[in-house]
């Protein structure tokens, strides 16, 4: 019964979500998005979404299913050839994401470790992993180290939580935080079909989503969808167990990229906001997991360590690429991909009103899962010798 309400909490949400931007034209200039966090935590932090290890599994199987089936809604309508043109700045983006996780883990390192230099190199090495590789590097790292289990459960929690408010932090004061530094988001580079989508978005109309008229269209690309999925699904599970998520998120980006090249594919109507309201249902389950038990029993020493390598991962990335000229919607998107992974990108994508850095965004993400285990194990070993 409980699994029940908590799945139908998090499908209605977001129906009460649009109709009150409907309603209140000033909350549409919030943003879907951010509404969906801020009622999200309400829902965890009030205690009416129950903090139960059941509760916690609902929410995390929401949360895990969604995405795989919004991902390929979001990116039909994507055109291929603008990517193209964003590419350098996205590289360039990585990269410095990349440097300036490691500037800021090592700052960090240097500021706390103290006379237990090898627990916090070690934890120095999977926030690395972790920040530019997700969950999948950070528990290979940790057998990679030898890291004991307290250790690596201690930073899998806190990097959680901290992660949590590095994300709500983006979402709500990000762009307007980062604009101050960095130039606006090329609009002019992008093709004309994204530049009409990304204005519909705007508006967050997504009222003639369940229209009869739209209705065989949305049954179309939910078939489209289901048919990437199983074959993104076929093809990680013939690869190592440890590697299925990284390989499955790679797996369906890549089919429905060569889905959105068929126009018949990019042109199907409401594909983007089925996938938006996937993204609402996400951030729901992912919000509502913020409770006050999460807030209570910390390790202070080790709490700053990872606030200062989360917050100043955020930083340092964004000094580069003011230095750099990188605009605010590619640093964004680059960054949160790469701390809290892929399938969060939309979410910002959703904040910043952006729909063209969805794909290259999720690209950056995929790239950090190639490489968070090597960079995060060789800067622990160099942490030591600091």
């Amino acid at each position: 019964m409980t699994a029940c309400i908590i799945t139908a909490v998090c499908l209605l949400a977001p129906l009460f979500i649009l109709w009150l931007t409907y309603r209140f034209p000033v909350l549409n200039k919030v943003g879907t998005i951010i509404i969906a966090y801020i009622i999200g935590c309400l829902l965890g932090l009030t205690g009416l979404i129950p903090d139960t290890p059941e509760v916690h599994k609902v929410q995390t199987d929401i949360a895990t299913y969604t995405i795989p089936f919004a991902i390929p809604l979001l990116l039909f309508s994507t055109d291929l050839r603008s990517w193209l043109k964003l590419a350098p700045s996205f590289i360039k983006s990585t990269l410095f994401g990349i440097l300036g996780c490691c500037l800021a883990i090592t700052i960090g390192f240097l500021i706390c470790a103290g006379n237990d230099r090898e627990t916090y190199a070690s934890i120095g090495g999977m926030l690395t992993g972790l920040y530019t590789g997700g969950n999948a590097n950070l528990a290979s790292i940790k057998v990679a180290l030898g890291v004991d289990d307290t250790v690596y459960i201690i930073t899998s929690a806190y990097s959680t939580l901290l992660s949590a408010v590095y994300l709500f932090f983006v979402i709500i004061f990000g762009k307007r935080t980062l604009r101050l530094l960095l130039p606006d988001f090329p609009h002019d580079k992008i093709h004309s079909n994204n530049s009409v989508t990304v204005k519909n978005h705007d508006h967050e109309l997504f009222y003639g989503l369940f229209k009869k008229s739209n209705l065989r269209t949305l049954a179309q690309s939910l078939v489209l969808t289901i048919l990437i999925i199983a074959v993104g699904a076929g093809i990680a599970l013939l690869c190592p167990d440890n590697m299925f998520q990284t390989i499955f998120i790679l797996s369906i980006s890549t089919l429905a990229i060569i889905a959105s090249t068929f126009k018949r594919v990019r042109t199907m109507e409401r594909t983007f906001e089925a996938g938006t309201y996937l993204i609402l249902v996400f951030s729901i389950a992912v919000a509502s997991q913020v409770t006050t038990g999460t807030l209570s029993n910390i390790d202070p020493h080790i709490f700053l360590f990872i606030t200062i390598a989360t917050l100043g991962s955020l930083l340092m990335h964004v000094l580069l690429s003011a230095l750099f000229r990188i605009d605010t919607d590619t640093t964004l998107a680059s960054s949160i991909s790469l701390i809290c992974s892929p399938p969060f990108v939309p979410v910002v994508a959703g904040a910043v009103k952006n729909k063209a850095i969805i794909g290259p965004g999720i690209a950056v993400g995929l790239f950090g899962y190639a490489v968070g285990t090597y960079v995060g194990f060789f800067l622990a070993k160099l942490l030591l010798l600091l």
